[in-house]
């Protein structure tokens, strides 16, 4: 265009503003340190390959923690108040027979996205004594819910401490049994060996 000085002008567009880096939570570390831990065990929970990543920066991770410790007793945390403290809430707000209750407990936690990390956790525990008596304390708590609902059931004592520890050894131990039931579906059996626990 005559008359006008097209470098000046071109000074005035506007420039794209530079994208900001997504601001990360307390919440959002201990997330990804708990798929760390289950995909590559405790050596994965590392600040550096979590800070790539959430795609930010290391000072990311020292606004919310002093050290690499402090993130990793927030994911012990997190998984006791996820899998136990939270799913305890859960199935007593529902209410319901003692017997409703524990088959409500039992297909919330079977089918829990979590368990692989679960397993990650327990894995760790058999060489953190920290973390294995984290573990202990869960696992008592667990037991000793089921326990009382077993209890309530009408059990004697003996009766519910057998089944409890019975029902809690399959929430555990099914995801390792590789094992064939013929015509059967394995989702069956597993309904089939809940009912035959729940029995007087």
């Amino acid at each position: 265009m005559e008359g006008v000085n097209t470098v000046a002008y071109g000074q005035y567009m506007p420039k794209e503003a530079p994208k900001e880096k997504p601001r990360r939570g307390r919440e959002d570390w201990v997330a990804a340190a708990l798929d760390a831990l289950t995909e590559g065990g405790l050596e994965q929970v590392r600040v550096e390959p979590l800070a790539a990543r959430l795609g930010v920066t290391k000072g990311s991770f020292y606004w919310h923690f002093s050290r690499r410790e402090d993130l990793v007793a927030a994911m012990l945390d997190f998984w006791e108040e996820a899998g136990t403290s939270a799913i305890i809430a859960e199935i007593g707000a529902r209410g319901g027979t003692p017997e409703e209750r524990l088959w409500a407990l039992w297909r919330r936690t079977s089918r829990d996205p979590r368990l692989e990390t679960e397993m990650a956790i327990r894995d760790l525990a058999r060489r953190d004594r920290d973390v294995r008596a984290r573990v202990r304390r869960v696992d008592d708590r667990r037991v000793a819910y089921l326990r009382a609902l077993f209890l309530e059931v009408g059990l004697n004592a003996p009766s519910a401490e057998a089944r409890s520890l019975l029902l809690y050894s399959l929430l555990l131990g099914n995801p390792f049994i590789e094992a064939s039931h013929g015509r059967v579906s394995r989702a069956r059996v597993l309904e089939r060996a809940v009912g035959e626990l729940l029995r007087r």
